[in-house]
């Protein structure tokens, strides 16, 4: 029996050291078995998926990535987290959202929130909302001095904190026990609605709060106006900087000093799914404040306060159970990330008013992840990881350009007012859609894996959001749009469009691209018949016109195409079909209207089927 040697565990120690260029040559092996000829680094590049800002994401990260050091959690500049402790001490502070306009609902639900885990409130005042007389019947039982609140008032947010400071007094609370934030964000009110506000009643509410209440912030500065509007996370990060800036600006003007200036400041960002970006925002959001703390003579006050909440454009009205494992991704970046609050949307957001069952499930998304998980056991647990490190670092570069190039339109007003801002936001989201509609981004239940049979989710109307600013854009919208024109279809005829797939040759032949066409058509709601199972140019008419079908797609492989396709083809529309489309690559097949593949224009397909069916 060999006896390994007691030499400090060095496993490797007989293994000859590998190198990235060994590594590159293995994968110039696997790309030319699927058709790329590359070398060298190019075979890497081949590897790499591009995100938005410019920035792409490579397949491999080595130490060769070199980013900045990340330092210490409370020290600048605060990649690692804003406090020494982060969330190691009692995991971040859930906060769930009430923007209901019934007073005695809303104190129903946030007693119910309160006692169920959830730490802090998150309170929408004004039109729509919450009227700034019920807050008192809101808050009915509900500790102020333990429980931190946030205000979301917009243009009321000068008498919603009267009452809250009238509520404090008349309680008795202590001055220094209130916790949470005002709200104020004037210029985040102007990108949500068009309107300007006078930044004087933020600038009053922060000197209050800084003589009188030291644990309480006046201002928001809410990044998710732009994320709503198309943003990526580099304009994300910019826009929040630049509007901080600004109320820098403003408050100092006012007599307080930088410190406490940036004291008063909470800053609000997405969390998507794509919890590395995520991740990588937060911790990057904090080293670029704590450069514009060090810019201003204030490297100290440079930690950076931050609320994430989870995404609203990535929630899905169709299938939105999908929503909670969305959801609990978003959550998982922004515990990892850093963030000081977490903002879990119930599922249904998209849909209405959440129910209790909604509400139960997005609170305990962060009671899972701290309780279970031990999310928040290890300070900054992506600290350390090359391909984190190196994502924070980019996107920092990015958030700096995108807030150069508002500051020199002018600040955040400026560019605002201008249409500079709305003219960015839409050109990303235009590149965005074009993913969208071309499937590059999927998703799931939606564009992906759709469910015609699944049942409706009816939820109570939520008060109107806010217009006359920036645009809110939902990932589904294009496809939404689809499905809604096939719901009406089977309301009025009793049935749903439906595509014919003509199957050719055996299961082996046909089984991938037939699951590819039905995939893709009832993404626009378009049912896809499949039966029988196989067809050829003698049978395909008479299974056609048993179908109900409008159109037909053709499903195999391209040897069988090249023998069958035409046939087959002049078959379906003898029988009737308004359209023949094929599945796979374009090539030149008599009696094909259209192709569909992996990369085609799904929408467009979907759009134009649903025409020349006559389904409105």
């Amino acid at each position: 029996m060999t006896v390994l040697p007691d030499d400090g565990l060095s496993l490797a120690a007989e293994f000859p050291d590998a190198t990235h260029e060994q590594w590159q040559r293995l994968v110039e092996g696997v790309l030319r078995k699927s058709g790329k000829d590359v070398s060298g680094p190019a075979a890497e590049e081949a590897l790499s998926t591009a995100l938005e800002d410019g920035l792409s994401t490579r397949p491999l990260y080595t130490s060769r990535e070199a980013a900045p050091d990340a330092g210490f959690p409370g020290f600048a500049p605060f990649v690692r987290g804003g406090t020494a402790a982060g969330s190691a001490a009692a995991g971040w502070d859930v906060r769930q959202r009430h923007a209901t306009a019934d007073p005695a609902g809303t104190n129903e639900t946030v007693l119910a929130d309160l006692e169920n885990g959830v730490t802090s409130l998150w309170l929408g005042v004004g039109p729509g909302a919450l009227p700034v007389s019920g807050i008192e019947r809101a808050l009915d039982g509900v500790f102020l001095d333990l429980a931190p609140l946030a205000l979301d008032a917009g243009s009321e947010v000068g008498p919603a904190a009267a009452e809250l400071f009238r509520l404090y007094e008349e309680r008795g609370i202590a001055k220094d026990a209130p916790h949470g934030t005002l709200g104020a964000d004037p210029l985040g009110h102007e990108a949500r609605t068009g309107e300007r506000l006078d930044p004087a009643a933020a600038v009053a509410l922060a000197r209050r709060c800084e003589q009188e209440y030291p644990n309480l912030r006046a201002l928001t500065v809410d990044a998710l106006p732009y994320h709503e509007a198309g943003g990526s996370a580099g304009q994300e990060l910019g826009a929040s900087l630049a509007t901080a800036v600004a109320y820098l600006r403003e408050l100092t003007e006012a007599g307080l000093t930088v410190e406490a200036a940036c004291a008063q400041l909470e800053f609000r960002y997405a969390a998507t799914a794509d919890q590395f970006l995520t991740i990588a925002k937060l911790r990057a959001a904090r080293r670029l404040w704590a450069r514009v703390a060090e810019v201003c003579g204030a490297p100290d006050a440079g930690a950076q306060r931050q609320h994430a909440v989870t995404s609203p454009v990535m929630m899905s009205r169709r299938d939105p159970w999908v929503n909670m494992l969305r959801t609990t991704v978003a959550c998982l970046g922004a515990g990892v990330g850093g963030a000081d609050s977490v903002t879990v949307l119930p599922f249904d957001h998209s849909l209405g008013l959440p129910d209790a069952f909604a509400r139960r499930i997005a609170r305990n998304t962060s009671t899972i992840l701290l309780e279970e998980s031990h999310l928040a056991r290890v300070i900054d647990p992506a600290g350390g990881s090359w391909y984190v490190e190196r994502l924070t670092d980019e996107l920092a570069h990015a958030g700096w350009e995108f807030f150069q190039e508002i500051e020199r339109a002018g600040g955040q007003a400026a560019a605002l007012r201008s249409g500079l801002i709305g003219e960015r936001l839409a050109a990303t989201w235009a590149k965005r859609s074009e993913k969208l509609a071309k499937r590059r981004e999927p998703i799931t239940g939606v564009s992906e894996f759709p469910n015609l049979t699944e049942r409706t989710v009816e939820r109570a109307a939520s008060p109107a959001e806010a217009t006359g600013g920036l645009p809110r854009v939902r990932r589904d919208e294009a496809y939404e749009i689809l499905r809604s024109r096939s719901d009406a279809h089977l309301a009025a005829t009793g049935a749903r469009p439906k595509v014919f797939l003509a199957a050719i040759g055996p299961a082996a032949a046909h089984t991938a691209r037939a699951s590819f066409a039905s995939n893709l058509f009832q993404a626009g709601g378009v049912e896809a018949v499949h039966d029988p199972v196989s067809v050829d140019a003698t049978t395909a008419a008479d299974a056609f016109k048993a179908s109900g079908a409008a159109v037909a797609c053709l499903c195999s492989s391209d040897a069988l195409y090249e023998e069958q396709a035409e046939a087959v083809a002049e078959a379906l529309t003898s029988a009737g079909a308004q359209r023949v489309f094929l599945a796979g690559r374009p090539a030149e097949h008599s009696g094909v209207d259209a192709y569909v593949f992996a990369g085609c224009d799904a929408v467009s397909v979907l759009s134009s089927t649903l025409d020349h069916m006559g389904v409105a």
